[in-house]
């Protein structure tokens, strides 16, 4: 049977779901047995709420540019139908589950907890392992593995799904 993987990256209000922040940005591409399909889901989500500038820093995505984007209710369950069943490779997956699972709370879902319909697989805990006691953010890991990551001024969610997944497949070929 087909192994199906999700790699996923979300960008946020802020570093907390239990102090009110929200995903603003899902990014998600698609592995099928190791090889990208070119699927992918990607949206961006208005979080009815400020932007921290500690987050805008990081990411650029203003309140202006999400005034008239749907809210996580509405794209709901277009997401969960496009990460059923996969295993989801996440970059600090805490931080994104967490922030997925709050959403999913908020939402009045039937899908309590991510895990419940996924996989998870944290590609930070597989870095700590395989390079103990370096540096393993995302940029660190695309010079250690050779992987272009030029594009990368501000992190984008699915820009920063794309390269995890390159990033992913040479540190576990």
């Amino acid at each position: 049977m087909a192994t199906r993987q999700i790699v996923l990256d979300t960008e946020t209000t802020g570093l907390e779901p239990s102090q009110g922040h929200r995903i603003i940005e899902i990014g998600c591409v698609e592995l099928v047995n190791r090889r990208l399909t070119g699927k992918h889901y990607h949206q961006y989500i208005q979080p009815e709420r400020e932007i921290d500038q500690g987050a805008l820093e990081v990411h650029g995505i203003s309140n202006e540019f999400l005034s008239d984007k749907p809210l996580f209710a509405n794209v709901m369950e277009a997401f969960l139908d496009f990460i059923d069943g996969a295993e989801l490779i996440i970059h600090n997956a805490p931080f994104d589950i967490g922030f997925i699972d709050h959403e999913l709370k908020l939402a009045g879902s039937k899908v309590k907890k991510t895990s419940s319909i996924c996989g998870v697989i944290d590609s930070l805990v597989l870095a700590r392992k395989k390079h103990p006691g370096q540096k393993n953010n995302l940029d660190a890991l695309c010079k250690r593995y050779a992987v272009d990551n030029a594009k990368r001024e501000l992190h984008g969610a699915l820009l920063d799904a794309e390269i995890l997944a390159d990033v992913y497949l040479m540190m576990t070929g």
